[in-house]
């Protein structure tokens, strides 16, 4: 789902006994406790660090307890972690609340919530199209209608935007992909209760689960957006898995209807018949089914709340990947066969070396030289750039005995600094819309003339690579990022002291 993506893109616990912790967290165990094999979690780990891109996040819950979680440094524990359409699954839990306090039904039409808002000459596909084909993506929209769909324009606004789009097919027979619908959940909800989505969810879902901190972005009209924009922790994600797992009770406290969540996790929608796609399975109510007889609620670059009812277990995982079938084969090939029907008899040094393994997890350094001969000349000075689509106005660094990439934008400069051989939390950047971001860096001299960053902003899945090459009186800026909604590899930019002549180099690229 395209959303604001930013623009310089860039502890564990294994424990035998429960871990003090805020309320209604979840309880700890070793893995062989409940069933789970140290070996299981050690070569999914091991696989995730050799075959996929990058995890952030993993955390493993059977018989509900946490017997396995990690953090990829510079990624923390309690960092809210952007969950992309993972946020869908939360709006499908605020509709079912909904419902099951009368202010809604599945069979309510979208233009019964939005009279106002209705073309003047509806279809009759429109006017048939109802809550349950929001929430099982069959509305009758045709993708590339959707893909024109902005969720931040004022004129037409995105209600009056959604409801003037083409239904090409009866609602209820046509499968696409639709996070506009999802918007339209999210302002179904907030029509029905007076609140915006975070706001209607908070007394009855995060406070009853512990979920302290959630965060949801929202467009103009104050609408949260519903398909995407929400950020929570790992273990909230967890937390939600847990819910959907005991079919709507939390510690023995009755949030969510059973029947709702039995009809948000069926399959409501066939999507295709590819047996090795987990996104061929059939989708439910903003919850996608799973091989194996399991569900998940997935968002984009690798952010998954799994869960495995035969097995009474929960996998929630944070990342940063562009093949996300690949993590859901790890998940199937190594952490599925190691949960076994009891309890297994301890393996203390096995515990122990996974215990180090997750304590230890970090994506890797920027390998290089700590200095160059040319680190002092090009101290303090900034280059300035020509506008580009990052809104990066100059960018230069400061030398000693740490290194601070030193980046202006929306007139304003901020020092982001850079860890040799570790990663750097510190810093920020100004991102797309303009939203401070948190960033984390850790950079080297890769050659006597060009310094390496990597900065990645740990709230997000986003990581960017950038390399400052000077040359003569020019800096030469090349940028990569770790994934995207478009090309990663951003336009070589030239950039001149400031104060200099702006003119254009020649032959810039190595």
């Amino acid at each position: 789902m395209r959303a604001l993506a930013p623009s310089l893109l860039l502890l564990v616990s294994l424990s035998s006994a429960a871990v003090a912790a805020e309320p209604a967290s979840l309880p700890r165990s070793t893995p062989e406790a409940q069933g789970v094999a140290s070996s299981a979690v050690l070569s999914f780990v091991e696989a995730a660090e050799t075959n996929v891109d990058a995890l952030h996040s993993l955390m493993v819950v059977r018989h509900g307890h946490v017997v396995a979680e990690g953090w990829w440094g510079p990624y923390r524990r309690d960092d809210p972690h952007v969950l992309f359409s993972l946020s869908k699954s939360f709006t499908s839990t605020a509709v079912g609340l909904a419902i099951a306090e009368g202010k809604l039904s599945l069979d309510d039409t979208v233009l019964s919530f939005f009279p106002g808002d209705a073309p003047a000459e509806p279809s009759e596909n429109l006017k048939n199209m109802r809550v349950r084909d929001l929430l099982a993506m069959s509305t009758g929209h045709h993708a590339a209608d959707i893909e024109r769909f902005s969720y931040t324009s004022s004129e037409p606004t995105p209600i009056r935007a959604f409801l003037a789009m083409p239904v090409a097919h009866k609602p209820g027979t046509h499968f696409v992909y639709n996070t506009p619908a999802s918007f339209m959940l999210s302002a179904i909800v907030q029509k029905v209760t007076g609140q915006p989505l975070v706001e209607y969810l908070r007394p009855r879902l995060f406070e009853p689960l512990g979920i302290a901190h959630p965060t949801w972005e929202a467009n103009a009209q104050g609408v949260n957006l519903g398909g995407f924009g929400l950020s929570v922790t790992t273990e909230d994600i967890a937390r939600l898995g847990q819910l959907y797992l005991k079919r709507g009770e939390w510690n023995g406290r009755r949030i969510l209807p059973a029947a709702w969540v039995d009809a948000a996790t069926s399959r409501q929608a066939s999507n295709g018949s590819n047996p090795a796609s987990d996104w061929d399975q059939g989708y439910g109510y903003q919850f996608w089914r799973c091989r194996h007889g399991f569900y998940r609620g997935d968002g984009a670059f690798g952010q998954y709340c799994i869960v495995m009812p035969e097995q009474d277990a929960v996998i929630a995982i944070t990342s940063g990947v562009r093949d996300m079938q690949a993590v859901l084969n790890l998940v199937w090939e190594q952490l599925l066969p190691g949960m076994k029907p009891a309890a297994l008899g301890p393996d203390a040094p096995l515990q122990e070396r996974l215990g180090k393994k997750l304590a230890g997890l970090t994506l890797p350094p920027q390998p290089g030289r700590p200095t160059s001969p040319v680190a002092r000349e090009v101290s303090g000075k900034l280059f300035e750039l020509p506008k580009n689509d990052d809104g990066i106005e100059a960018i230069g660094l400061e030398t000693g005995p740490e290194t601070t990439l030193v980046v202006r934008s929306g007139g304003r400069e901020r020092r982001v600094p850079c860890g040799h051989g570790e990663w750097r939390r510190g810093g920020t950047i100004l991102g797309n819309g303009g939203v401070e971001q948190k960033v984390a860096a850790t950079g080297a001299w890769t050659a006597d003339d060009t310094y390496t960053v990597k900065a990645c902003l740990h709230e997000t899945p986003f990581c960017s690579t950038l390399r400052l090459w000077f040359t003569g009186r020019a800096l030469v800026l090349d940028q990569e990022m770790n994934v995207g909604f478009g090309p990663t590899a951003r336009p070589q930019l030239v950039g001149r002291p400031s104060g200099a002549p702006r003119t254009a180099a020649a032959g810039a690229k190595r």
